[in-house]
């Protein structure tokens, strides 16, 4: 608890910050998953020699057509445990950040203070979420292969089990470098523009869901712009097959040296439409969710409206 004006403030317990993150992230990837699948076949795109698809519509509707609704939600599964891990250590220890900060110095973060915040939180995030990342792009890009070629992976349990038997433990980290580095981008625009975007508005808009959906919406913009090319190189190092012992890519600048050799500079940002569309709204939902839950958890179980619950 702290002292806020001479009144008690109960502040939300440790555990439930983490609980809250991640389920936030998990609500929203119900939400925005074909959208992720979308940018993910967008980005693998041009791996087999000829280019696939000419725009977000045409995969759209190949899919559609070749491999049925359902299949929108492909790696659900690993995406669902993705947010489990990945965000629940990325919102949870971020928002410890803040409340050490606010402590400790009485106001709001600096842009500076935030963004380190928010690299840290993304790093930690990322080291933990690299193996449901693994599995969910392979799931996603599966269908796309040849018959003979695909994994089939029967779910992201089945996944982790063959990948471990096949590839080795370290396998369920291939890509681990430009996850981190990946992450630290996102969540340093990400987690520092939102907070810093509250700090802004609170003068124009009261607090609620008018605030949060600005402020995110500004978040998301920036997020895609700077981390869609980490985001391509990630993709293709962590779907990449190893042949005669030999990896497609030695590492990240490897991808985008090839990428821009081979497709054009602009083809580090392909799949970038449904990656604005998927980057938005999660980035909105996640935030909403996760300020309703605090708002209702300070209300419900702390029965005090003065809860520190916003992160």
């Amino acid at each position: 608890m702290a002292l806020v004006y001479g009144v008690e403030k109960k502040t939300v317990p440790t555990h439930m910050k983490f609980v809250m993150g991640g389920a936030s992230g998990m609500l929203a990837t119900c939400i925005v998953q074909p959208l992720d699948l979308l940018k993910t076949r967008m980005q693998i795109s041009g791996t087999l020699g000829t280019r696939e698809y000419k725009n977000s519509f045409e995969v759209l509707s190949k899919i559609w057509k070749n491999e049925g609704m359902l299949s929108l939600y492909n790696g659900l599964s690993a995406g669902l445990l993705r947010q489990a891990s990945y965000t629940s250590a990325k919102m949870g220890v971020y928002q410890m950040e803040l409340d050490w900060y606010r402590k400790n110095f009485g106001n709001y973060p600096s842009m500076v203070a935030s963004m380190t915040m928010g690299i840290v939180a993304g790093a930690f995030g990322a080291l933990c979420g690299n193996p449901a990342e693994v599995a969910l792009i392979r799931m996603m890009s599966d269908n796309r292969l040849m018959p003979e070629d695909r994994r089939n992976y029967k779910n992201v349990g089945d996944a982790f089990v063959r990948i471990v038997k096949d590839e080795g433990v370290v396998a369920l980290w291939r890509g681990c470098l430009p996850t981190v580095g990946r992450a630290m981008v996102v969540n340093m625009v990400q987690l520092a523009s939102y907070s810093l975007m509250k700090d802004q508005l609170h003068g124009y808009l009261s607090e609620g869901i008018p605030l949060h959906l600005t402020a995110a919406l500004v978040s998301g913009f920036l997020t895609s712009v700077t981390s869609m090319p980490l985001d391509m190189a990630k993709t293709r190092i962590q779907q990449m097959k190893v042949i005669d012992g030999k990896p497609e890519y030695s590492g990240t600048i490897d991808v985008l040296k090839k990428v821009v050799k081979n497709e054009g500079a602009f083809a580090v940002w392909k799949g970038f439409t449904p990656y604005l569309i998927r980057m938005g709204p999660h980035t909105i939902f996640s935030f909403v969710f996760l300020e309703q839950m605090n708002k209702a958890y300070g209300k419900h179980v702390l029965g005090d409206s003065l809860s520190d619950s916003e992160p």
